[in-house]
């Protein structure tokens, strides 16, 4: 028997939980999106979880069919596949930029953080940035720079900038500039493609993707 447990926030805070039960096996496969053709699968008990058969189909992969797994560029899956060791292993051992859906495993009932070394910048778990002015406290979510892969690090720009927006505390803004997230900052949050950024439509269409 195979078990899985939603759980998320509503928008009035409270929590809510699904369990959806089912008996049986699971196929798992590794997709080649580009051609839609199966690369490489495994069948278990349903109660397996699909992280631990994706942690092992890439080792699979790693070792019968090397020249594939250095080929691939995106791995997308659904959130069953969120997990930080599984989204830093593709990016740091193969090079490959993870798509998964992310769950809010926050439990302290916050929906935003401080961004480390900023005072004026948040961030919450789908991995959206938010600067604050200064002068009023508006906040306003940064816009997308793009992934700097030699420094491993995705950059947001300000908005006002960005937009054409009148801020009143651009002049005294630290982040005017915009600013640089190292990936270390959160592993699970902060990804080569930028969450943000989904519309990562349009990057699953220009590089080939390994879909689990």
């Amino acid at each position: 028997m195979g078990k899985k447990v939603y759980r998320g926030t509503r928008e009035d805070g409270t929590r809510w939980e699904k369990i959806v039960k089912w008996f049986g096996y699971k196929l798992h496969l590794i997709v080649d999106a580009s051609y839609e053709l199966p690369i490489m699968f495994s069948v278990t008990k349903a109660s397996v979880p699909d992280i631990n058969e994706a942690h092992h189909l890439l080792e699979k992969m790693e070792e019968r069919q090397p020249e594939i797994l250095k080929k691939a560029e995106i791995l997308t899956g659904d959130r069953g596949y969120d997990d930080s060791k599984l989204i830093i292993n593709c990016w740091d051992q193969h090079a490959i930029k993870p798509v998964i859906d992310i769950r809010n495993m926050w439990k302290d009932g916050e929906s935003t953080r401080l961004l480390n070394n900023k005072q004026n910048v948040t961030y919450n778990y789908k991995g959206n940035v938010f600067c604050h002015c200064l002068s009023t406290g508006i906040e306003r979510e940064m816009a997308c720079g793009g992934f700097d892969k030699d420094r491993n690090t995705i950059r947001k720009l300000c908005p006002a900038k960005q937009y054409g927006m009148n801020c009143e505390g651009m002049g005294k803004c630290p982040v005017v500039n915009g600013v640089r997230i190292p990936l270390s900052e959160d592993r699970r949050i902060f990804t080569p493609i930028d969450r943000a950024s989904y519309n990562g439509k349009e990057n699953t269409t220009k590089e080939q993707q390994l879909n689990e």
